[in-house]
């Protein structure tokens, strides 16, 4: 993940944190609120490629917001293995940086001037990174596809 993010010249942070059970507890443990905390979603579209969604920890995918943004029909979240075979990370370690394929990236349009933290590819550390240049760097597609929890 640090050779990935190096390469397309991105300047990360990466922390240890303890372990938490909860996106709010690791917002507590790391001492910024769970909106800085951008889940890494692995999407599988029907015809079995992927893409990560970028969503706010305090929010949810709007499915068919998505849907329709990618164009197509279905998405769903795969069961675990399946992620992991898609990106190489286990759930709760995702980051679109350093996955085994280059999955295309759509964020949502909140995360857009901040300084967020993902998962950094293993249990127990988050990855700090500047949101607009992640997603310049991803080439990243940006949209409102997020909703309230």
């Amino acid at each position: 993940m640090r050779e990935a993010a190096s390469a397309l010249g991105l300047s990360v942070e990466v922390r240890e944190r303890p372990e938490a059970r909860s996106l709010p507890e690791a917002a507590e443990l790391l001492g910024i609120s769970p909106v800085d905390i951008v889940k890494t979603l692995v999407v599988k579209r029907s015809d079995d490629t992927f893409l990560f969604a970028l969503i706010p920890g305090d929010r949810a995918i709007a499915w068919p917001k998505l849907r329709q943004l990618v164009g197509v029909n279905k998405l769903k979240l795969p069961d675990a293995d399946i992620a992991l075979a898609a990106t190489g990370y286990e759930r709760g370690t995702i980051v679109p940086l350093g996955s085994t394929t280059a999955w295309p990236v759509f964020a949502d349009e909140s995360i857009r001037g901040r300084r967020i933290a993902l998962g950094a590819g293993a249990h127990g550390f988050s990855l700090f990174v500047d949101a607009d240049a992640l997603l310049q760097a991803l080439d990243a597609t940006v949209a409102d596809i997020s909703q309230p929890l």
